[in-house]
């Protein structure tokens, strides 16, 4: 099976009408492109997300992964998109055969996907769910330099080949000790860009992810400190802020989390001491 089939879909052209300091001229611009993705169970139907294009087959994997339905790779029979199907639909559905010793309970999981969308469900509901998954502390001997952790964002935007184009989506990149750029997925939803992460290193064998410092563009909510947690990764850093379920949770974890991580600053809610930090002086309000 190819792995890394693509979808030429990931951009769209369209015609503009450009306003500038008064003046309008028509021009093509590039758009991003955001498409549904179903991943089927057999002939079920098991989630639908928003997602751009390309490297579908990861982000079923890691997905499945993430959200606990499968614990092993080879718990991944075979997966492929759906050939057999209306043309409107064709590249848009992935469907997956598990192995006999995954117990899908088709309702609970379709309602805990759907769950997992919204924003009404408790917040010790969510971190009681995935400790319920036994998921192991990370490791706690990774260390990474502050220097490094400065670099991260600017080696990641520099790999986004079509936010270069279209300035629309996001990206997550795994990186090591190093700041060596290790893999790097693009998508309009950050949590698709790090599931496509996850289901590369399920396929490679790569699980967990111990030795990696995690870069997301955007804010870090707990959905990607999960998917992170799941996947074995120490370090998260964001460009943005990072939301209170989601610095519990990696408190909670042992994990490193890091948010406003621009230019030469950035801010450490836990787990500094993998970066060297010690505390000086007292505690003081910050705005970022």
């Amino acid at each position: 099976m190819d792995w890394q089939a693509r979808n030429v879909r990931d951009v769209d052209v369209t015609l503009v009408q450009e306003w500038n300091d008064g003046k309008v001229r028509a021009q093509q611009d590039y758009l991003v492109g955001e498409e549904p993705l179903e991943i089927r169970a057999g002939e079920h139907a098991l989630s639908v997300t928003m997602r751009t294009p390309g490297d579908d087959l990861d982000l079923a994997a890691g997905f499945l992964f993430t959200e606990g339905v499968i614990e092993r790779p080879e718990q991944i029979v075979f997966i492929e998109h759906v050939a057999q199907c209306k043309p409107t639909e064709r590249g848009n559905i992935v469907h997956v055969e598990l192995s006999a010793d995954v117990a899908l309970d088709l309702e609970k999981t379709q309602r805990n996907f759907f769950a997992g969308s919204s924003c009404g469900i408790c917040g010790k509901a969510s971190i009681d769910a995935v400790r319920a998954r036994g998921v192991r502390p990370p490791n706690a001997n990774f260390r990474v330099d502050p220097e490094v952790i400065c670099r991260l964002p600017e080696e990641l935007r520099a790999k986004q080949q079509i936010f270069g184009r279209t300035g629309g989506l996001h990206a997550a990149g795994a990186f090591s000790a190093s700041g060596e750029l290790i893999v790097e997925r693009e998508d309009i939803g950050r949590h698709n860009a790090v599931d496509k992460i996850v289901g590369w290193a399920l396929r490679e064998g790569k699980l967990p992810l111990a030795e990696c410092a995690l870069m997301v563009s955007g804010r870090g909510g707990f959905e990607i400190v999960q998917k992170a947690a799941m996947a074995g990764v120490p370090v998260v850093a964001s460009v943005s802020a990072c939301s209170s379920l989601a610095v519990r949770f990696a408190r909670e974890m042992g994990m490193t989390l890091i948010g406003f991580l621009r230019d030469r600053r950035f801010v450490s809610y836990c787990g500094g001491g993998r970066l060297g930090l010690a505390a000086e002086g007292a505690p003081r309000s910050v705005k970022p």
